[in-house]
């Protein structure tokens, strides 16, 4: 490869990773300001109750963040080391996700019966405390969703033990309103059936960005490989 080409090769890989640290640092913020100010962002599942959106948004950015700090000094400084990390921490990236997708996919029963039961555990902690990020964050989506419980409003019958759901989910709201309520005044579909629905709706959507991350991570193996190799055969010397 010429030297020009290895040149441009370089500098593209250091803005490729600039702006992947960049959007890294991004994410990171709004996880730090979600975990700050947004108690509603909370996990619905008791079996992973670290697993809530900020804390899934700050690794995330933290993951990004350090991949786009591997590339861009390992690209300016053409330093091999750093580029084997960067294309290792990559690589353990697309392997996971590629994991998440054929399990995904492989078991769709399974994956969503063991997700509804996760869920359904949840409901059982509505009213205990320190529970209030659990409790705000069901109030919000069946607000929002106009759904209630998991699969319907009876999921909140069985796991709160009594003929009671959360004031959110009925269609005209006002203070105790899910005490007793009547089923003509209670949201009939289960928030997880409607969660499904707008990724049925969304999927085309959803597919592009899959397989435009799934590409850019793979030019990113492939360029920091190849950089990699042609400072490997220029006979560059490692510096840590």
């Amino acid at each position: 490869m010429a030297p020009g080409c290895l040149c441009c090769m370089k500098y593209m890989m250091f803005l490729f990773n600039l702006l992947f640290w960049l959007c890294g640092c991004g994410l990171l913020g709004v996880g730090i300001w979600l975990s700050v100010s947004q108690g509603s962002f909370a996990t619905f599942s008791p079996s992973f109750p670290s697993l809530s959106a900020a804390n899934l948004i700050i690794t995330l950015g933290s993951v990004v963040m350090l991949a786009g700090f591997l590339g861009c000094l390992g690209a300016v400084k053409e330093n091999k080391g750093l580029l084997l990390s960067f294309f290792i921490v990559l690589l353990v990236i697309l392997l996971v996700e590629l994991i998440l997708l054929v399990l995904f996919f492989v078991y769709p029963d399974k994956v969503s019966d063991g997700a509804k039961q996760d869920l359904k555990d949840g409901l059982k902690l509505y009213d205990t405390q320190h529970n209030d990020g659990l409790r705000n964050a069901w109030n919000s989506i069946q607000r929002d969703w106009h759904c209630c419980g998991v699969s319907g409003y009876s999921d909140w019958y069985d796991a709160l033990k009594e003929r009671r759901v959360p004031d959110r989910c009925c269609k005209n709201h006002y203070q105790h309103c899910g005490h007793n309520a009547s089923s003509a005044n209670l949201w009939s579909q289960g928030c997880y059936e409607r969660v499904e629905e707008w990724l049925d709706d969304n999927k085309h959507l959803l597919g592009t960005i899959v397989m435009v991350v799934l590409v850019i991570q793979l030019l990113g193996l492939a360029f920091s490989m190849t950089l990699y190799q042609q400072i490997h055969r220029a006979g560059k010397k490692y510096t840590a």
